[in-house]
């Protein structure tokens, strides 16, 4: 059987698993943490946006931001995490990926991984399941063929 990584992840924590068999269990691997996900935005950025001159005209505005604080934690993690898993794919680790994520942070994660690690995936599951802890329990809530 080729080998197989399910990872569990949301913008706060991301847990990498091996399974043996389509329907065996999950053995953890790794587990990364990232606290700052979940921050609230006034938690992370206190600061008011700077100013900025009108390129016509005699008026000052607030120059905005392209995404949120809390926005870019969450991508900056998605990013983490799709660097470890592009090094764990080239390192020959896995060949087939399952990713389960809320909506929202699974289109961040596809969006920060490599090709290579792109085609390894086999399935996608919009859950979030990362505040689950007992391994089993995990498993459980996953289809029962991977």
């Amino acid at each position: 059987m080729k080998s197989t990584w399910v990872v569990v992840a949301n913008r706060a924590r991301a847990r990498f698993f091996s399974l043996s068999s389509p329907k065996g269990p999950l053995t953890e691997v790794q587990d990364l943490v990232h606290p700052e996900g979940r921050l609230h935005d006034q938690d992370i950025n206190a600061d008011r946006p700077g100013r900025s001159f009108d390129t016509s005209g005699k008026g000052r505005h607030a120059m905005g931001k392209r995404h949120s604080p809390s926005e870019q934690e969450a991508i900056r993690f998605a990013h983490t995490v799709g660097d470890q898993l592009a090094k764990q794919h080239y390192e020959g680790a896995f060949e087939r990926l399952v990713l389960t994520a809320p909506p929202h942070f699974l289109g961040l994660l596809r969006d920060a991984l490599p090709a290579a690690v792109t085609e390894s995936i086999v399935m996608e599951i919009d859950k979030d399941l990362a505040a689950v802890e007992r391994t089993d329990e995990i498993r459980e809530l996953l289809p029962e063929r991977l």
